[in-house]
Order: structure tokens, then C-alpha cells, then sequence
């Protein structure tokens, strides 16, 4: 890919996919759960063949570092990265994202609704717990009240965030007048996740990444398909629209991952150098 290609904030041109989120899909494949910790000039070449410059891509990993993500390990003058137990914890919860289900079938009707209230003084703990909801599929319906379909537990995100005493959670049904597509329909913009799908289908439905070989192609779907699904709160089909396209989007990144498995395995194996993390070795058990 060209470098006039390369957009501004060094992400991935023509997608909203930026040098860390291309970063972990590419740690979800490639080191997740394998003992070992690869190379910096490695990821930083497998980015470059997505257009990401060697600036934006070695400030992404630095950003991962700082956040707890990633570690260093040094072989001699040679610098590989492998993940940290967080780093671990956090790409497996994304992989049980990439390969769960995109449509609720064992709802039993009951919500679970959440409330809580967050003094002024903790506004960056609000907002994290905010962002960490919507991920376990929490929508907002009132101010302070959010919904879901599923019986997620939050109870280590509210202690993580020490606000285990600033909420409250109660599982319950619709009851009477209340109808419940009204209330899926007001916590959570389905025209804009259904819209986020329909691209999702034109952009990889017409195979326009050609000049991508399969390495390349598996991250940046990875990577697309990540940014999709942490938005779309997993709801059973009676609370869905009528032909919702997440079904043909989910089938449709199936299809392609399983596809190009064994090419990007390959093609990684030469371009990621690789040495056995004994940390993670020992934190899996192996």
C-alpha cells in the first residue's frame, strides 16, 4: 500500500481501524495462548503491509505497553513483546466476542438492569464504567439506568473501579404496558449498528482487498469485525428489526477468517520472529 494512502492519523487507510486495534487482532491470532513473545521490527513490518507507517505503528505498541498490555522481553540487544496476564485476559475476552454468537437464542425475557450514581468528583470512573458496560452489553434507557438481556456479571469491573457501593442490580421482566422491543429500541441505536453490518457486507462482500495478501487481510477483518460487535449488545432476534444484516455479516467473517487461516499462519511465521515467554508458558500452564 502506498504511502499517499496512509491516512493522517496513521491508521489503516479507507477504514476506521487504528494501529492498536490492528495491533491486537494480530496479538489475538498470532501470540495469544502460544508461549512465546515476537519481534517489534516483526509487528511492526506485518502493520506496514496494511499501510500503517513505523511511527504510528511503534506508538501504538507504546500506548499497549503503558496500558499494561504488553511486556518487553530481550534476547540479547533484540527487543520481542509478548502479553502481559492483562494483556491475556483482555485479548481472550475479545476472542470469546469474536466467536460468540451475534444473536441471542436462549433469552429467557428477564432484563437485568443496572443503576448507579458516581459523584462529580469520579467523572473518569464514570466514564470508564460507562465504556466498560456498553462492552458487556449494557445499554442506557434513563439517566444512571442501563439494561441488558443477558445476566453479565459487571461485580469485577464496579470493584476494579471501586464502585461496588455506588450500584445497584436487579434482574426483571417487562410487565403490562411495557413493551420490550420499545425499550431495546431506545437503549441501544439499531439503525446504526444494522448500518455499521450493511458495510461490513459491502466492503468484504465483493473481495476489493486483493492487493492485501492473507496475513493483511485476517488482521484488518479481525480488526473491523471487533470494532462492530463491541457496539452491538448481542439481542435475541424477537428484539431485532426484521432481516437484520448481522446474521449475513457474522456468517460472512466466519467464511473469511476460517479462509485465510492457514495462508496468514504462514505468511506470519515468516514475518513475526518468535521466542518461547517463559512468563506466559508459566501463566498457562504449559
Amino acid at each position: 500500500m502506498s504511502a499517499e494512502l496512509t491516512p493522517p492519523d496513521g491508521g489503516v487507510a479507507g477504514s476506521a481501524v487504528r494501529p492498536e486495534t490492528a495491533a491486537l487482532a494480530l496479538f489475538g491470532d498470532h501470540v495469544l495462548d502460544r508461549g512465546v513473545a515476537v519481534s517489534t521490527v516483526g509487528i511492526v513490518t506485518a502493520l506496514g503491509r496494511l499501510g500503517i507507517g513505523e511511527h504510528a505503528a511503534r506508538t501504538a505498541l507504546g500506548r499497549m505497553g503503558r496500558r499494561g498490555l504488553l511486556r518487553t522481553v530481550r534476547r540479547g540487544r533484540q527487543a520481542f513483546l509478548g502479553l502481559t496476564d492483562h494483556g491475556t485476559a483482555v485479548l481472550r475476552d475479545g476472542q470469546r466476542k469474536l466467536d460468540g454468537d451475534i444473536v441471542d437464542s436462549t433469552w429467557d425475557g428477564r432484563w437485568t438492569l443496572l443503576t448507579f450514581s458516581v459523584p462529580e468528583s469520579r467523572r473518569a470512573d464514570r466514564h470508564a464504567l460507562r465504556t466498560r458496560l456498553g462492552w458487556f452489553g449494557f445499554g442506557p434507557l434513563r439517566s444512571g439506568l442501563w439494561v441488558s438481556t443477558s445476566d453479565a456479571d459487571v461485580s469485577a469491573t464496579l470493584a476494579e473501579l471501586d464502585l461496588l457501593d455506588h450500584a445497584e442490580v436487579f434482574r426483571a421482566e417487562a410487565f403490562r404496558w411495557t413493551d420490550p422491543a420499545r425499550i431495546a429500541a431506545e437503549a441501544w441505536d439499531l439503525p446504526a449498528i444494522a448500518a455499521g453490518y450493511s458495510d461490513f457486507l459491502a466492503r468484504w462482500g465483493d473481495d476489493g482487498f486483493e492487493h492485501l495478501d492473507e496475513l493483511s487481510r485476517r488482521i484488518l477483518l479481525g480488526a473491523e469485525w471487533l470494532l462492530l460487535i463491541r457496539r452491538d449488545p448481542v439481542l435475541p432476534s424477537v428484539l431485532l428489526p426484521e432481516g437484520w444484516p448481522g446474521t449475513r455479516a457474522a456468517a460472512l467473517f466466519r467464511e473469511l477468517r476460517r479462509g485465510w487461516e492457514r495462508s496468514a499462519g504462514e505468511l506470519a511465521a515468516d514475518v513475526l520472529e518468535s521466542v518461547v515467554d517463559e512468563e506466559a508458558q508459566s501463566a498457562s500452564g504449559r
